[in-house]
């Protein structure tokens, strides 16, 4: 498998809006399939749109390497054409009815973050596009009734649940618990806040602070001089990675010593290397691990994976979790184009339906609504060292984080 583990980036074709081309590309034109996404290389999310697009493009590579998809006893190979949609929705959902209606795609990946999901799936639904996604986790998306949208991830109410799970198992009194919150308003966040306040009744806990991060997330100064002064035992943040970076740059700035601090995004904003003072014992909700026990024919093992992307990817020192599920998104493609045996639409879309697979990032069944409910989520924390230790327990995590400034 080494041979494939080193390719570099696979057949792609990133346009911005000035850009557009009045030509039709077909769905399969000659010997090449090629899906369609609206990602978003500029914004507030390039970060992880990057992430997002590299993951899909590590699959394409590694799938065309090992023969391609086989459909009608004829072999293709995969490509991927994308517009940037600049992290603005209406701008994702203009281009990808742009990429349905002018040039011809008929298979979608999805875009990146929740909301830029939600702008786009109405777009795939109208025109009976199938859409495997990787990066929208938002429980909403899967309350609408959409027949051509699946996702490989774990919805959103999930992410930090865990972590005042985990406090609670730690705690002889868990009601005594004091949880303060700052939330971005974007509907991931605002899911993952769901989750995270139905865990804090569940146990009785109280909340000190619930605050909303501002718009461009750069400031949240506020919030934690108000944790100064009450002194809450638990601090959870959800920004996406410009929330996790300012939250880490912050917390080292006015020197923040709660003992427990759990947030999403981490990896995908290195939190650990920008900020590894501040970043020690910050536990972090992550859709996979590179530790996993799980393997398919075509990745290998989740080590493998891992190994193989960092080789085409020498920068990344740890692999987001965005783009190994995004890999697992086009992985889900090949095994429905081959299992309809045939490219008509809704064929391909009962054959994603009924996808149920173990992979490298984890197992993979469909609901009717088309979430992913064979996979839970994974907590890890930051050591000093700036390691991601797998928690699984209270007794696996560092608690009460103590960082002398």
């Amino acid at each position: 498998m080494i041979n494939k583990f080193m390719l570099g980036v696979g057949a792609s074709l990133v346009l911005t809006v000035s850009s557009f081309t009045t030509a039709t590309m077909a769905k399969v034109e000659g010997d090449t399939i090629t899906l369609g996404s609206s990602i978003s290389l500029t914004g507030k999310y390039a970060t992880n749109g990057l992430h997002t697009q590299r993951g899909y493009d590590y699959a394409v590579d590694v799938i065309n390497s090992s023969g391609g998809v086989k459909v009608g006893g004829k072999t293709y190979k995969l490509a991927v054409k994308y517009y940037d949609d600049e992290s603005t929705p209406a701008r994702g959902a203009q281009l990808a009815e742009r990429l349905i209606q002018q040039d011809g795609i008929e298979y979608m990946l999805g875009p990146y973050s929740s909301g830029m999901t939600k702008a786009i799936a109405p777009v795939s639904e109208k025109f009976g596009v199938p859409m495997v996604e990787a990066e929208g986790a938002s429980r909403s998306l899967f309350t609408q009734g959409y027949k051509y949208l699946f996702a490989v991830l774990s919805t959103s109410n999930l992410y930090l649940s865990t972590a005042i799970d985990l406090a609670a198992e730690s705690s002889s009194d868990p009601s005594s618990i004091r949880v303060a919150m700052a939330f971005e308003s974007d509907p991931f966040s605002m899911d993952v806040r769901a989750g995270v306040v139905d865990a804090i009744n569940k146990y009785g806990m109280k909340i000190v602070i619930d605050d909303q991060l501002p718009a461009d997330l750069s400031d949240m100064s506020t919030t934690l001089t108000k944790a100064k002064a009450l002194k809450p035992d638990i601090l959870i943040v959800s920004g996406h990675s410009k929330g996790a970076a300012t939250a880490a740059r912050q917390i080292n700035e006015m020197k923040i010593n709660i003992p427990m601090i759990a947030m999403t995004h981490c990896e995908a904003a290195k939190v650990q290397e920008k900020f590894p003072k501040a970043a020690d014992g910050f536990l972090c909700p992550t859709q996979w691990v590179e530790t996993l026990s799980k393997s398919d024919s075509m990745f290998g093992t989740a080590a493998e994976w891992n190994e193989g992307f960092k080789a085409a990817h020498p920068s990344y020192t740890s692999v987001p979790y965005q783009s190994a599920q995004a890999s697992a998104a086009v992985y889900v493609f090949k095994e429905a184009f081959e299992a309809a045996n045939k490219f008509d639409q809704d064929a391909v879309r009962d054959a994603i339906s009924g996808v149920e697979m173990e992979t490298f990032y984890g197992d993979i069944k469909f609901s009717d609504a088309g979430n992913n409910i064979a996979k839970p989520m994974f907590m890890r924390q930051i050591n000093a060292s700036g390691n991601y230790n797998l928690v699984e327990t209270a007794k696996d995590m560092a608690f009460p984080r103590k960082v002398a400034y």
